[in-house]
């Protein structure tokens, strides 16, 4: 005798990035028993760098056992399900029927027998216990050690590194990092074996500050713009090294530093130096806001062809240096501007520009700066 056997199908933690391998569950916007339709927000999941929408992949009700709220999960890991009828969802709380995994169409398949289903149950509490209780917000008792207790856990830190001298000091905790620091930390490392220079010019930023003031846009729009154009009249700029030649870009994508309360993000300004000024201050105030709310999607802040950083807010910082990121051959580093100008700091990957090309790259910098009505006019040429 064979009997209709509820359909589950698995929710699984989405691979939002490129670089996600793990996920955390931050809330489920609907609750087991509710009715949903394809496309509706079902939960939120906190990537790497970012807080995205979890939506539902077809009609149907939310159905258990759901992944707690906080809890941290490998890209695939099954998070939940969803059913397609109401009357299923206590079915699939209660034996988590193997239809989750079947392919669709199978929906008159041979009731399970006592040894499948318990097979099926030791599987899905398997799955969900591997479901770990994420430590970014709490991160729990704080492992301590004293002189003369054994050693402490090995705890993994982010962002790798001897743990010889931490050992031999004082008593210490260990705290997981944010998610988003984890991600800065993993791409800091990846670029530190550039091998890079730094060039550093004094250049005056009051016009460009009066002329942002008096058209009423941001600073670092008009920051980006005068980078764009630059960076025009010096293609080697937009170039990345790899292992088969540099990679040639024909648009500028301008990435720049926020530090959003949490950690820094970079949102990419697209073709900076070709659109009307209107549409990129439009973007940018759309980057602005969605960075601060940790809504930027990968394809927000991924890509950029070069970088800006600007702590020229901090009237102690005159001057600083970046790494560069990935992808790019020079990232820009503006400090205080004082009386002389502000300290502007051009890093560069050695492999693709040279001491010269950087001093020309300034040069050119600071006439867009000293004559910001350039800024304004539509580039028209690469």
């Amino acid at each position: 005798m064979t009997m209709n056997q509820p359909q589950a199908h698995a929710i699984t933690m989405p691979a939002l990035s490129d670089t996600m391998s793990n996920g955390r569950l931050v809330k489920w916007t609907k609750k087991s028993g509710d009715e949903v339709k394809k496309g509706d927000v079902i939960a939120e999941v906190e990537t790497d760098k970012a807080v995205m929408d979890v939506e539902a992949f077809q009609d149907g009700y939310l159905s258990g056992p759901l992944a707690g709220e906080g809890t941290e999960a490998p890209v695939g890991q099954t998070i939940g399900y969803i059913t397609d009828n109401l009357a299923d969802v206590s079915s699939v709380k209660s034996t988590a029927v193997e239809a989750a995994r079947l392919p669709a169409g199978n929906g008159n398949a041979a009731a399970p027998s006592p040894v499948a289903q318990a097979r099926v149950s030791a599987v899905l509490a398997a799955s969900m216990a591997s479901l770990r209780p994420s430590p970014l917000r709490d991160t729990g008792p704080a492992t301590m050690r004293t002189s003369g207790e054994p050693a402490a856990p090995k705890i993994p830190l982010a962002a790798g590194g001897p743990r010889s001298a931490i050992e031999a000091g004082p008593p210490y905790r260990v705290e997981r990092a944010s998610s988003l620091r984890e991600a800065v930390a993993r791409n800091m490392i990846a670029s530190a074996p550039t091998p890079s220079f730094r060039v550093t010019a004094q250049l005056a930023l009051e016009p460009l500050l009066a002329a942002a003031q008096a058209q009423h846009y941001a600073l670092s729009l008009l920051l980006a713009r005068a980078c764009a154009l630059t960076i025009v009249a010096h293609p080697l700029f937009n170039a990345a090294y790899t292992p088969d030649g540099l990679a040639r870009r024909d648009r500028v994508d301008i990435g720049i530093a926020i530090d959003n309360g949490e950690g820094l993000i970079t949102p990419v300004l697209r073709d900076a130096a070709r659109r009307p000024l209107d549409e990129l201050a439009e973007d940018w105030t759309q980057l602005r806001d969605k960075a601060k709310s940790r809504r930027l999607a990968p394809a927000d802040y991924s890509g950029a062809t070069f970088y800006v950083s600007d702590l020229g807010v901090f009237s102690v910082v005159y001057a600083f240096d970046s790494i560069i990121p990935i992808g790019a051959s020079a990232i820009l580093s503006i400090g205080a501007s004082g009386p002389q100008g502000a300290f502007c700091t051009l890093s560069c990957d050695h492999r693709v520009v040279f001491g010269a090309d950087a001093a020309r790259f300034l040069a050119t910098l600071e006439q867009h700066l000293k004559d910001p009505a350039k800024l304004f006019a539509v580039e028209t040429q690469q």
